[in-house]
């Protein structure tokens, strides 16, 4: 592959976006080591600890089932920040508008962004605009970058997986990219299928009662549970053990990915949480999840099981064991 062609047609979320961070972006603006590549920067200020992220939105299309590109966005930087273990407290928006874009859906954007900050506790206080000529863009795409606050000494990060610790998921995976690929392409799928996106925030701000026995929070957007969990594994140095039986999918969701050849697995998800959890603590983490709005499905779907350079196993519904991978591409690209 010509390496100048790298960007061209390939969505976040797989091996080759990986590549291109670890190669060339990370190396060149900051050398940030692979351990400390976690979902919001740290910073210390004279003693406050603060957390910092940024993320954009191209999702296609901008209107889907359980959602929209705007509070997406507000929901996705919110999240973040709160897999840092950080309470969020300011916002900034930017927007990149096509000429001609309606400003009814506009309008529609922007009011569901202000009832996702306010639900949050997040507030938003600047932004920016550009417009592109037409054919020169898709419509809008948008810019976020969050800052919260870490109100306790616990350090919650990708590198602090350790063996033994229980793998939870807070409900059902896959949602959101069924959600919007079934707007996108279409389908007349009778399922009720609908993005799971939510702040998250809340959830966590529950889960921080276990104090050191919590030890890894993310969430799987892009690329889904197995990248995300690929990502922990390597940044912890351990071997994650996945158990099939325990995954939760919804019956809709399953029934679409075995029709079109998809892996739920790899699919995003948009209010979704992975922790890792010290085995004597995970009881009490599933209690906790499973008595919170956003966490009501929650499960125990794995297990660190030893320290290794990073890898991620299943063991099968039919009791076989197959290694998961990320993947070179991205199923679904455009989904966030």
């Amino acid at each position: 592959m010509d390496n100048d062609l790298i960007l061209l047609g390939h969505g976040s979320g797989g091996k080759l976006s990986h590549q291109l961070l670890d190669d060339l972006i990370i190396p060149q603006l900051s050398g940030a080591p692979v351990a400390g590549q976690n979902d919001a920067a740290l910073l210390d200020i004279g003693g406050t600890r603060l957390a910092f992220t940024t993320d954009s939105y191209v999702v296609d299309p901008i209107f889907f089932p359980g959602g929209n590109i705007g509070d997406l966005a507000v929901n996705g930087t919110v999240n973040d920040l709160a897999m840092m273990g950080a309470r969020p407290l300011y916002l900034s928006v930017a927007f990149i508008l096509e000429e001609g874009f309606s400003k009814r859906d506009l309008s529609l954007i922007l009011a569901s962004m202000r009832r996702a900050a306010d639900a949050a506790g997040i507030a938003i206080v600047t932004g920016d605009t550009k417009v592109v000529p037409k054919g020169k863009g898709d419509r809008i795409f948008i810019n976020t970058s969050g800052i919260g606050a870490l109100e306790h000494g616990l350090r919650i990060d990708g590198a602090a997986g350790r063996v033994g610790d229980k793998v939870i998921v807070n409900g059902s995976i896959g949602d959101h990219g069924i959600a919007v690929l079934s707007a996108r392409e279409g389908l007349e799928i009778d399922s009720g299928i609908r993005s799971d996106s939510a702040a998250l925030n809340g959830l966590v701000g529950e889960l921080l009662a276990l104090g050191g026995g919590l030890h890894v929070l993310r969430d799987p957007t892009r690329g889904g549970v197995a990248t995300t969990l690929k990502e922990i594994a390597i940044q912890s140095g351990v071997t994650i053990m996945l158990h099939e039986e325990s995954l939760p999918v919804s019956a809709g969701v399953r029934g679409v990915c075995s029709i079109l050849g998809l892996d739920p697995l790899y699919v995003a998800n948009e209010g979704k949480l992975l922790a890792l959890v010290a085995p004597e603590r995970a009881g009490e983490a599933l209690q906790i999840m499973q008595g919170h709005p956003n966490g009501r499905g929650a499960a125990i779907i794995g297990e660190v099981v030893e320290s290794s350079s990073g890898r991620v196993l299943m063991e099968t519904s039919v009791g076989g064991v197959r290694g998961v991978e990320m993947l070179a591409g991205e199923q679904l690209p455009r989904i966030c």
